[in-house]
């Protein structure tokens, strides 16, 4: 993980002292199981929103962790990466989960479960490629550039059988067809990704600025879920979901340097592992300028990691400390590890694991 920002040095510092408090935090209450779990003396229930396409991982995690701390209830609501941090900026949850970091105008800002001159944090957690989907008759597999995707999700090609996409699927029977391109009606994470994706690899298709906001008019569906619904049960369609979530439908191999790449785990997180952190932020605030121009093609360049958005410090230091040990949890190897075997997703490395928990250690 190539962690290289100007004016770093807290995190590096922080975490150079890890070995110690970090494995000490994994022996607490959370990394308790079975008979073990009426040990914790943890109690309370926690409110978090945001992320559909973590939501997987998100349930899984709730469920391990309300084992091992049987005193806890946590509830998730998948409403988007948008409304989530809406909903946490406002104090109505104790957390978020977003596929995109906060902006710079979300932290000028004030949060209302944060102590009184304090500002939130973001934490990655979760890792997955985002797939691009489609079900298109007479089609099993799709080669596709980042030009030729900008130009179906912005409106400027609207046939399956243009002269563009022939080209990078010669052996393909591509019918005489509309494109149903499908995107995110709600504020979502996954669309930021994905338009930062192609604003950095064909920018002079894509010129709109990556946002949660789908920036051209076409079909438009809720959440992950929705997205995945609207290809599945329609004709012709192509969209763009969390891979995890893809179930059985068909996904696009995207052009990285001269290769058709499909995507997996283990390649989205090589791209991770060779992204530094966002400039000019707080030295606790982990966001990651992810690499989307990779030639690499080992690496799989569209991809999402979700954050969870939480306080440096907490209005109500007991919510902070439920907060602090949830998170420790889902950013540890063993959440990562349920993580992976319940939603798909790639786990993080362990300097990741690392810096996250140095950051953790602060909070309160």
């Amino acid at each position: 993980m190539n962690f290289k920002r100007f004016g770093r040095p807290a995190v590096i510092a922080i975490a150079a002292g890890l070995a110690l408090s970090s494995c000490a935090a994994n022996e607490g209450d959370v990394a308790t199981t079975g008979d073990e779990a009426s040990a914790s003396t943890l109690t309370g229930t926690l409110n978090g929103a945001g992320s559909s396409a973590m939501d997987a991982a998100q349930q899984a995690w709730i469920a391990a962790f309300q084992i091992a701390n049987n005193g806890v209830t946590i509830n998730y609501e998948p409403s988007g990466s948008g409304g989530g941090r809406e909903a946490f900026i406002a104090g109505g949850t104790d957390f978020a989960g977003s596929d995109s970091y906060l902006g710079d105008d979300e932290l000028a800002g004030t949060f209302a479960s944060c102590a009184p001159d304090t500002k939130a944090v973001d934490l990655p957690v979760y890792i997955s490629p985002i797939a691009v989907i489609f079900n298109v008759e007479g089609v099993d597999e799709l080669n596709i550039d980042a030009d030729t995707l900008a130009k179906i999700f912005s409106g400027a090609i609207t046939s399956w059988d243009d002269a563009a996409i022939v080209a990078l699927n010669p052996d393909a029977t591509l019918p005489a067809a509309t494109i149903n391109a499908v995107h995110r009606s709600d504020d979502s994470g996954t669309t930021k990704n994905f338009s930062d994706y192609l604003g950095q690899t064909a920018p002079s298709v894509w010129t709109e600025e990556a946002s949660d906001t789908f920036p051209f008019d076409g079909e438009g569906a809720k959440g992950t879920s929705g997205v995945v619904d609207a290809v599945t049960n329609g004709t012709n369609m192509i969209g763009y979901a969390d891979a995890s979530q893809a179930g059985d439908l068909s996904t696009a191999k995207l052009m990285v340097g001269t290769d058709f790449v499909a995507y997996t785990p283990e390649a989205a997180a090589e791209v991770v592992a060779g992204s530094p952190l966002v400039a000019d932020r707080a030295a606790d605030d982990l966001a990651l300028d992810l690499n989307r121009k990779t030639t690499n093609p080992a690496e799989y360049p569209l991809v999402l990691v979700s954050y969870a958005i939480v306080c440096n410090e907490y209005a109500d230091a007991a919510q902070g400390e439920l907060v602090k040990a949830y998170v420790e949890f889902i950013s540890s190897a063993e959440g990562q590890a349920v993580a992976a075997e319940n939603a798909g997703v790639a786990p993080m490395t362990s300097e990741l694991e690392a810096n996250v928990a140095a950051v953790l250690a602060t909070v309160k």
